[in-house]
């Protein structure tokens, strides 16, 4: 009978690549894992979640969740660092659940950012890797071994005394797929035993997260004033002359972001 424990069914199937016990049809079907390498720049951190699912062609169901024990979830943390980190993570690619063999269906990742000193002042944003059947020696597509994401921060005024507040968004680059999505799509079979790499990289430049709310200058972004100094929306509407001046998250007045001052 196959483990129920599905932390238990990974660590035997790792005993069998060892050779410390027999192989069985049970052990065969949990063998697979790959190691998951996440890059992050300064200021940022992530949660991950390998989410899985009964193997094609199974008509076994995942047992509910019982507490905080979910079968079909293994979560992964790192914690938010000042400088640039690089998570390690051994994702196991197949088990089995209850006597249900399971296969890593995605792994999706929560990224946090901070942008300045308070604790509010957090951005976050979600990308995902999705994963298929197929075989090992698929050669339609090269293994693969990078994947490349580029986050930016999108800047926007709130509340009567115009705070900057910053919105994170992440997206997928150098990748064959359209519109940039933030999900990648892999073949399981050509993971096992290999190492992935996800590599979050933040944009240098900053732009605004509505249109028609600042203008650029040579000096920094300057934030229209639109109907008048309480209009929150404050969109130009054509008005390139008369602006506002903002307050930036540690508490100074500015008049062009992200200088502060002309």
């Amino acid at each position: 009978m196959c483990h129920r424990n599905f932390f238990n069914g990974f660590v035997r199937s790792l005993l069998v690549g060892l050779g410390a016990i027999g192989i069985t049809g049970c052990s065969s079907a949990q063998q697979g894992s790959f190691t998951l390498l996440t890059e992050l720049p300064p200021g940022f951190e992530v949660k991950g979640e390998a989410v899985y699912t009964p193997r094609t062609g199974e008509k076994c169901k995942l047992p509910p969740k019982d507490g905080k024990n979910h079968p079909g979830l293994k979560l992964f943390k790192t914690k938010l660092n000042e400088h640039a980190q690089t998570a390690k993570f051994t994702i196991p690619l197949t088990s089995v659940e209850d006597g249900c063999p399971i296969v890593l269906e995605r792994f999706d990742y929560e990224i946090d950012a901070k942008y300045g000193p308070a604790r509010l002042n957090l951005g976050r944003d979600h990308t995902s890797i999705a994963f298929e059947d197929g075989a090992a020696s698929d050669r339609n597509l090269p293994p693969p071994t990078l994947l490349e994401r580029e986050c930016e921060w999108l800047f926007r005024t709130i509340g009567s005394n115009r705070y900057i507040t910053k919105i994170l968004k992440c997206k997928a680059i150098n990748e064959p797929q359209k519109n940039q999505s933030t999900t990648s799509s892999l073949q399981r079979a050509q993971l096992a035993g290999k190492t992935l790499t996800v590599r979050f990289s933040l944009s240098k430049e900053e732009r605004p997260y509505m249109g028609d709310t600042w203008v650029k200058s040579p000096k920094g972004w300057k934030r229209c004033m639109g109907e008048n100094i309480d209009d929150q929306y404050g969109f130009c509407r054509g008005n390139t002359k008369d602006f506002k001046s903002f307050k930036m998250p540690d508490g100074r007045e500015c008049t062009v972001y992200p200088n502060c001052t002309e």
